[in-house]
């Protein structure tokens, strides 16, 4: 196999795999909502390809995955998705891959789509056997948590973003509900004995995810995430997964310290938000 052959590029390809392990993610993620708490009317459905889910009205992961990147979407496909949203209550979004459709783009900017965020899809070959962090301190040691062990795990995370608590609430909540989803993995860091940072795996169809980084204040710098990452990664490549994959801010320190580990950036995501009602709506 020559170089490359061997070489992952960043096209449409590995657009779907990387959305598609997100939503995935996303959609085992509402599953366990449900269960947790029956009354929340978490679900998702899927239309021409993409994921749409509904976690809660003010949820981060009540939004699209994959639109116009599987198939091409219709206007009565936008239809329907909008209106799962809105019959719950919810506004309306969409992550958007830039491999997707190219007439999607025209389509949203008549409904009255607008960008609002945008995001670094970041990836990099694993594979097993592999050493993936050169420098990591040696005090610092990385396990599983146990089952028991999901409060200790959301208070080292809501911890760590104590500065951001409209985050830390989330993170608190997300370890509550993954509870219930076997296929959340949940690494913990310690510090001589001490829960200093945290951060979550997710395998789907050999794509390992990366989320749920948090480090307490006091404990930054020491290497703890790195650490993390490289226990998360190993567990991955030994578990079938040939690619690991994150989402950063662009020229975030985040995306910074992904680059040294060896992640390349994919693409520039874009989330999409209605911003104002569709001519295309359905009467009521």
């Amino acid at each position: 196999m020559d170089n490359e052959e061997q070489f992952l590029f960043s096209d449409r390809s590995l657009s779907r795999r990387l959305e598609r392990a997100e939503a995935l993610a996303s959609a085992r993620f509402v599953e366990s909502r449900a269960r947790a708490f029956p009354d929340s009317d978490a679900q998702w459905i899927e239309i021409a390809g993409a994921y749409a889910m509904f976690d809660g009205p003010m949820s981060p992961l009540t939004q699209s995955f994959g639109l116009g990147l599987f198939e091409r979407i219709t206007e009565g496909d936008l239809d329907r998705i909008e209106l799962f949203f809105k019959e719950r209550g919810a506004e309306v979004f969409h992550e958007v891959s830039p491999l997707a459709d190219a007439a999607l783009i025209e389509i949203m900017n008549a409904r009255g789509y607008r960008p609002v965020e945008f995001t670094s899809l970041m990836f990099r070959p694993i594979q097993r056997g592999s050493g993936f962090v050169t420098e990591r301190n040696k005090n610092i040691t990385v396990r599983r948590i146990e089952s028991s062990e999901n409060d200790l795990w959301a208070r080292t995370a809501a911890q760590g973003w104590s500065e951001t608590p409209e985050l830390a609430d989330f993170l608190a909540d997300l370890a509550r509900v993954n509870a219930h989803n076997s296929e959340a993995l949940s690494f913990l860091a310690e510090l001589e004995g001490k829960p200093i940072a945290t951060g979550a795996l997710g395998i789907y169809d050999g794509v390992a995810l990366l989320a749920g980084a948090s480090t307490i204040p006091e404990a930054r710098s020491r290497g703890a995430q790195l650490a993390l990452l490289n226990s998360r990664l190993s567990f991955a490549a030994e578990h079938g997964c040939d690619i690991a994959m994150m989402g950063a801010l662009p020229g975030s320190a985040s995306q910074r310290n992904a680059e040294r580990q060896g992640f390349r950036i994919a693409y520039t995501r874009i989330k999409w938000h209605l911003a104002q009602p569709s001519a295309k709506e359905p009467n009521c």
